[in-house]
């Protein structure tokens, strides 16, 4: 028998660990010696579990820093590095590739189909070409949308393992109380609660075959909640992708965003209440150019603030998704239009007086300059981010995460939410191409 082939898995605590589970766990083909780690903080030093990685790992598999990919390839022997995370620049992934191809092991980027699991229920994908476009705004449009067609619906959300893993294998969210017996961050947070304020179901975790299995036993149709620009972890039977005119040009400069568009059936292009017009049909053109089967719907994504007169005329901090200002390259969200929307007098960069883990942020990500990332992937972090909001000169804070902060922050200041839904610019089409793939030729059955 010839030895095992060394895998190195290239990961971000998400897209790796699913690559892992559906490739190469039960594979004794396949060693996998270790995964790396980037994007995600205080995640290198930690270990895939036992539990989780299989009779073949009896002592789990290590997570090392990215930074030493080069030392690892070499201390380890790996022949193949597995690229397996998302939202990065095409030339990201090749100087990624160069890297490993120099220090003398194949570089794999695996084919989505290879990882996408086939449920018994239909599934809806919700996608995108980056982080921070609007999906969750859109999986709980659809949601609505398939509630109303009688279906009971199970959301399922892209991973963001960042606790303790094998506790979080399989993770179901219904109540708040759900968030805070597992333990969520701020970025975990901002994805669930949106969908338990609305009253929907959402699970999470580690093994998305197990959580898969008992989504099924709930519902009807199965809704992928996507995070940042990933594939989706199910072979769906529609799947929708977002666009951006506010960053146009990345449907066709990110991996897997650009693969993403050219496998959808629906593309949304989204924020046209906010986008330049050019900039609007530019993105609509690339879409059309790299896809053009797919069908193309514009939709807005308006902002309203919960109580403007709070904010009206006052010098303001404004909080934002954490993922959209850093890996997502974005310099605002809905927190800032919402603000100007309000007319507050001044929006204050609270990027002079950040405190440790967010001073660290602004340094990789200076186009987050002037607007406060919600950092939350610890209890550390999190402080961080109350003790630079209480150092900021401003009269209140302008939360534009999709959640209430104050469950999880106290602060000197007021917080007053800015809240974004989903709005078609042509009603109806959603729905319509809903009914086309979950109902097919029944009619209302």
């Amino acid at each position: 028998m010839t030895d095992p082939r060394r895998i190195l898995i290239l990961g971000a605590a998400g897209r790796d660990f699913h690559t892992f589970n559906v490739l190469y766990r039960d594979d004794p083909s396949h060693r996998v010696v270790a995964f790396t780690a980037t994007q995600i903080p205080d995640i290198a030093g930690r270990a895939y579990p036992p539990e989780l990685a299989g009779a073949l790992y009896p002592d789990g598999i290590p997570i090392v820093d990215e930074a030493e990919l080069e030392a690892i390839i070499a201390r380890e022997g790996v022949q193949e590095c597995v690229f397996a995370y998302s939202d990065v620049s095409h030339e990201t992934v090749m100087h990624l590739a160069s890297r490993c191809i120099a220090a003398g092991a194949d570089f794999v980027v695996p084919g989505g189909a290879a990882s996408m699991i086939t449920s018994t229920k239909p599934v809806i994908a919700v996608c995108a070409v980056r982080t921070g476009v609007g999906k969750s705004q859109t999986s709980r449009y659809l949601v609505r949308i398939l509630q109303g067609l009688g279906k009971r619906v199970v959301s399922i959300r892209h991973p963001m393992p960042y606790g303790d893993l094998a506790q979080q294998a399989v993770q179901r969210f219904a109540t708040y109380a759900d968030l805070d017996r597992h333990h969520c961050t701020i970025e975990e947070r901002e994805e669930y609660e949106p969908h338990i304020d609305a009253g929907f179901l959402i699970y999470s975790g580690v093994d998305y075959a197990a959580i898969l299995r008992e989504a099924e036993a709930e519902a009807d149709v199965i809704l992928w909640d996507g995070g940042n620009n990933d594939l989706p972890f199910y072979a769906p039977d529609l799947h929708i992708v977002l666009a951006d005119p506010l960053r146009p040009g990345d449907e066709a400069r990110y991996h897997p965003g650009e693969a993403n568009v050219r496998l959808a059936d629906l593309v949304i292009v989204a924020k046209c209440d906010s986008a330049d017009p050019d900039a609007v049909a530019a993105v609509e053109a690339s879409v059309r150019s790299l896809n053009p089967d797919a069908r193309i719907l514009r939709c807005d994504s308006p902002v309203t603030v919960e109580d403007p007169d709070a904010i009206r005329g006052k010098r303001v901090v404004v909080v934002e998704d954490g993922p959209t200002l850093t890996h997502g390259s974005m310099t605002f969200g809905a927190g800032v239009v919402g603000a100007k929307a309000a007319g507050v007098a001044e929006i204050v960069d609270p990027a002079p007086v950040a405190v440790a883990s967010l001073a660290r942020t602004y340094e990789k990500y200076p186009n987050a300059r002037g607007i406060l990332p919600a950092m939350g992937y610890g209890e550390a972090q999190i402080r961080d981010l109350e003790a630079t909001i209480d150092a900021t000169d401003a009269d209140a804070v302008v939360v534009g995460t999709p959640i209430d902060l104050t469950r999880v922050l106290t602060v000197n200041k007021p917080m007053i939410r800015a809240r974004y839904e989903l709005r078609e610019q042509q009603a109806g089409v959603l729905e319509e191409e809903v009914r086309a793939a979950v109902l097919g030729g029944q009619g209302d059955a």
